[in-house]
């Protein structure tokens, strides 16, 4: 079950792979998460010096008031990869065309885990096609209820 879901990335972009990561997160943006606080809109997942970084996501605190007072919802937080993983975000963020975005952040066990994905962006002709396929499967099932 998805905690946190980015749902525009499956209409922005084509979907090649998708790669389970850990998050480091403090106590209070788990609680957060786990309420279905935050944001993974606009967020992408960049790799330098041999880490991965989740950038652009918003996690507020659990109870601003009780937040430290120099938290920072939108900071970047490190991913836990393997050094094999790490290497093949980064090949894949260097290659033209293909960009590694958050797809969801859900529970596992008592651990909480980011799908990341790696994917190529979809031309507005893609995206009228989605449209187009969306739009006919509504209207079977609506035909088919009847």
């Amino acid at each position: 079950m998805a905690v946190v879901e980015n749902k525009r990335v499956g209409f922005d972009y084509e979907i090649i792979e998708t790669i389970e990561a850990g998050l480091e997160l403090f106590g209070y943006e788990v609680k957060s998460l786990r309420a279905g606080h935050g944001s993974l809109k606009g967020a992408r997942v960049v790799a330098r010096g041999g880490e991965a970084y989740l950038v652009g996501a918003s996690i507020p605190a659990w109870q601003p008031a009780n937040a430290p007072k120099a938290y920072e919802p939108e900071r970047t937080r490190r991913l836990l990869l393997s050094r094999k993983q790490i290497a093949h975000v980064a090949s894949a963020e260097g290659e033209k065309g293909l960009t590694v975005v958050p797809l969801k952040v859900y529970n596992k066990g008592r651990k909480l885990k980011l799908a990341i994905a790696i994917a190529r962006g979809k031309k507005k002709a893609d995206k009228r096609q989605s449209i187009r396929a969306r739009d006919e499967k509504r209207s079977i099932e609506r035909t088919l209820k009847k």
